[in-house]
């Protein structure tokens, strides 16, 4: 690997889950791995089934020298945008790390204001394995939030959708209105929020 060989010791792959739904936190996980650790079957979270995921997220967390993970509320994501909000689930994985990174590795993004060289790679999460790991931390990490989120409001079904824009999602959505864990600045969450007055539910405030 090209950071190894310029003498980096400490590389961190960073990578994120849950930019794209209408609800829920955005997750970002920071892994350093081992050198030459290999895991069977790693690869993107996307491209990896959800009984795959669970085993490497468990062979991820014996093995990784440190994990860190971090996260952005779906009032920070309406605050900021969604990307600005990533970063900031990135910063706080970085800063959850425990050891000091000296270099990181991210599927495509940078990290503004940190004092970490750092670089971007396009489609990192199936290029780099230590991207492709944090990739599958911050997945199973975020569905295990939506899964908890469920209990709390069982009419959206968060279990099975994950707060993804599903016609599921997108039906309850419309017959419920939208809850505190939604992104109100997302386009259907927005519509339905400006729409009140052709009979949609009124909006929960957020607590």
């Amino acid at each position: 690997m090209e950071a190894r060989c310029r003498g980096y010791r400490r590389i961190a792959g960073l990578d994120e889950a849950g930019r794209g739904p209408l609800a829920g936190p955005v997750v970002a996980a920071a892994v350093v791995l081992p050198r030459r650790c290999s895991l069977a079957g790693l690869d993107d979270s996307k491209q990896v089934g959800e009984p795959d995921r669970v085993r490497l997220f468990a062979e991820i967390v014996r093995r990784a020298m440190g994990i860190g993970i971090g996260s952005a509320s779906e009032a920070e994501i309406d605050r900021l945008n969604i990307l600005q909000a990533t970063r900031l689930a990135m910063r706080r994985a970085v800063q959850a790390l425990p050891l000091s990174p000296d270099f990181l590795l991210l599927d495509a993004v940078t990290i503004p204001g940190l004092c970490v060289p750092q670089r971007p790679i396009i489609n990192g999460d199936g290029l780099s394995c230590s991207i492709a790991a944090a990739s599958i931390i911050a997945k199973v990490t975020r569905d295990r939030f939506m899964i908890e989120y469920h209990r709390w409001y069982p009419q959206y079904n968060f279990a099975e959708h994950k707060g993804y824009s599903t016609p599921e999602h997108l039906r309850l959505l419309r017959q419920h209105g939208p809850c505190p864990i939604h992104r109100c600045t997302f386009a259907p969450v927005q519509h339905l929020l400006s729409g009140n007055a052709l009979g949609f539910p009124p909006a929960v405030q957020r607590l």
